[in-house]
């Protein structure tokens, strides 16, 4: 993750210990977003401006900022996010009923700093990584009979496990985003699989620069895989059995000025969404790594961040998670092309 993992590293101790809850407040649901062509021709980058929906969560006193993160849909069609700067005590997993704007917490704890959420193909339960921890947990989707799945070290080393992607027998794969802090040419990030069944994990690349967003594409042949500190995204071919890269290549260089590259999600024609740290922009890509879209957030509702997306499964419904000094939001927004498993940030 980006340097926002500093002051939540730093204050983790804070954490622990602030008992303050979030306030959760919705707004009213506007029209869809306006869409327009920046320039002529079938292949010209369409913009976007995204709407905001709903108010989910505000700032923490303590850690001076909220973080939403990992929205995916439930079975229920609720939406599931984490609030990574969530406080003891305070709404760490939260599902967001996107007709009325209903927000209820689903889990909390003491200690941990979630970063993403996924439910599982295998057992249906919703996965959760723990960047401070080094944990991977899971909950089922009311938030009950709490699990840790993974935790330990790989090669000696602790994680800082950041984004998931199931393959379709429900095997984890998860960006370590060590080095997260770091300059881009000191990559000490991973990309790790664990096993569904034993919980044992494999790390499949190692030097990569602070890896977070992580999907499938449509055929489950291919895996994208977004560098933090790199701003760029790679495209990874696995072996028949996951258990090795067998290819890889940067496939995308984003442009991201002050921003860095953050979750990323695909939909039905295997476009990749792209969130962004320190901007508040969501980029689209094609396949053949040519810009699809820019889903922007107005500049008058002064957040900073857009960091991941959602689309809801077998519709262009989109969401995306939203944060700056004002709060933790949803905005809403038209895909490109249907919802699909790997349509959700992790």
């Amino acid at each position: 993750m980006p340097r926002k993992w500093q002051r939540l590293l730093a204050t983790a101790a804070a954490l622990t210990a602030l008992t303050t809850s979030l306030s959760a407040c919705t707004a009213t649901v506007q029209a869809p977003p306006e869409q327009t062509s920046s320039q002529a021709g079938p292949h010209s980058a369409m913009q976007q401006t995204a709407k905001r929906l709903f108010q989910v969560s505000a700032v923490h006193e303590a850690t001076g900022m909220t973080l939403l993160e990992g929205p995916t849909f439930g079975p229920d069609g609720g939406l599931y996010l984490v609030d990574v700067m969530a406080p003891a005590g305070g709404p760490k997993v939260i599902k967001l009923d996107v007709a009325s704007g209903a927000v209820e917490t689903v889990y909390t704890d003491d200690v941990s700093a979630f970063t993403s959420a996924q439910f599982s193909p295998h057992d249906g339960r919703l996965y959760l990584t723990d960047f401070v921890g080094g944990t991977v947990q899971s909950i089922t989707d009311s938030g009950k009979d709490h699990r840790t799945f993974f935790q330990g070290t790989l090669d000696g080393v602790a994680m800082n496990p950041d984004d998931i992607a199931f393959d379709q027998e429900g095997n984890l794969y998860v960006t370590d985003a060590a080095g997260s802090q770091d300059p881009y040419w000191k990559p000490t990030g991973r990309l790790v699989r664990i096993d569904k069944d034993t919980a044992e994990g494999n790390v499949l690349a190692g030097n990569m620069p602070a890896p977070n967003g992580i999907a499938f594409n449509p055929a489950y042949d291919g895996l994208w895989v977004s560098h933090n500190t790199g701003n760029r995204i790679d495209y990874l071919r696995l072996s028949a059995d996951g258990y090795r890269v067998q290819t890889a290549h940067p496939a995308v260089h984003v442009s991201a000025g002050v921003g860095q590259v953050d979750s990323l999600a695909v939909d039905a024609a295997g476009n990749t969404y792209v969130g962004m740290h320190n901007r508040a922009v969501v980029l689209v890509y094609r396949p053949d790594g040519e810009l699809a879209a820019t889903i922007a957030v107005p500049r008058e509702d002064d957040v900073s961040s857009a960091t991941n997306v959602a689309l809801k499964p077998g519709t262009t419904e989109g969401y995306m998670t939203v944060s700056g000094k004002g709060g933790g939001f949803v905005y809403g927004f038209t895909a490109l092309a249907d919802g699909v498993r790997q349509s959700n940030g992790g």
